[in-house]
């Protein structure tokens, strides 16, 4: 079976900056591959060259077996791509806008005109239609935007973090209108840096930092790489955090520990009893605890065990962050 995306030793640099590092990617067709990675570690840059946006400096990269580099014309015709901003037009209507993008894309006026009306049923835009983007709220936009980037019905689509700054009513809207193009026969690679994103909507996720990809799996099985358990602790004001990880370390005879913020340490456990051990050579060392959990492990302690900090993921927008009363409204359609 052809691979819907083969990327193999991809870089790209900006300066002295790699901003892409030998990063290699195998997505399947029919999935939702997940590319997570905090701002700046090189997921929109991977994307934009998959997308032919970029040109590549090393490596190969493939689309349905049509390679990037010396195919983008084909590439094109087999993708459709929706950024992190929108690209739609605020001084038209939601059917202008789809209609504008069809006729730019070689499509018919008639058929434009049927594929917008298409579009709009399928994202539930149909009365907002005749709106203009202007008195859109974010996630009307997004949903417009990603409704554009399917004119040509394409097998792949490429999403760029599709729910910065969206509130997380509008965030679910979105997950699930991203499950329904699968079921509709496309394949999504998605970037984002939203650890519950990842976890929510990806068959596979691709972890990258600073340009590299560091692990690669399930959801669950990226979980079980890092230990049965988590151990989670934060120390009191003024205690001697080095001496704590040293300790820790110790204890657990060289297991990685992490600090992902001052005064907290979270370490990956084979097993839930080891966190007694732990416990107990902390107050014999005379480092005070002002709280402590264990749990299963989460996207977010993966992150953390294989890079030593976690995503800097930005709070979600709330509901009240949307400009007016009757966006508002809109928005909880």
């Amino acid at each position: 079976m052809t691979t819907a995306v083969t990327a193999s030793g991809l870089v790209k640099t900006f300066g002295d900056v790699r901003a892409v590092d030998g990063i290699d990617l195998e997505v399947r067709p029919g999935e939702i591959f997940g590319v997570l990675g905090p701002n700046g570690a090189g997921k929109t840059t991977m994307l934009r060259m998959l997308a032919t946006l970029l040109p590549t400096e090393a490596g190969e990269a493939r689309i349905f077996g049509v390679d990037v580099r010396h195919e983008p014309h084909r590439v094109r015709q087999l993708l459709g791509v929706t950024g992190q901003y929108a690209s739609v037009d605020e001084g038209l209507t939601a059917t202008e806008n789809l209609w504008l993008f069809g006729r730019l894309q070689g499509i018919g006026s008639r058929e434009s005109k049927a594929t917008a009306q298409r579009l709009l049923a399928q994202f539930g835009l149909e009365d907002a239609a005749r709106k203009r983007v202007s008195q859109f709220s974010g996630g009307m936009r997004r949903r417009l935007d990603l409704a554009a980037s399917l004119i040509t019905r394409p097998p792949l689509i490429f999403l760029d973090e599709p729910t910065t700054g969206l509130d997380p009513r509008t965030r679910a809207q979105m997950w699930d209108t991203v499950r329904g193009l699968v079921t509709d026969g496309c394949t999504v690679l998605l970037t984002t840096q939203y650890l519950d994103e990842a976890d929510q909507l990806a068959d596979r996720i691709a972890v990258i930092d600073h340009g590299r990809k560091v692990a690669e799996g399930t959801p669950d099985e990226l979980k079980a790489s890092v230990g049965d358990s988590t151990l989670q602790l934060r120390l009191t004001d003024g205690a001697d955090g080095e001496l704590a990880v040293d300790v820790v370390r110790k204890l657990l005879d060289g297991t990685p520990v992490a600090t992902p913020q001052p005064g907290r340490i979270t370490v990956a456990l084979d097993s839930a009893d080891r966190a007694a051990d732990v416990l107990i050579g902390l107050r014999q060392a005379g480092i005070g605890i002002a709280s402590v959990s264990v749990d299963k492990p989460t996207l977010d302690e993966v992150f953390i065990a294989l890079t030593g900090h976690d995503t800097g993921e930005p709070e979600p927008a709330s509901d009240e962050h949307t400009s007016t009363p009757d966006a508002q409204r809109e928005a909880a359609r």
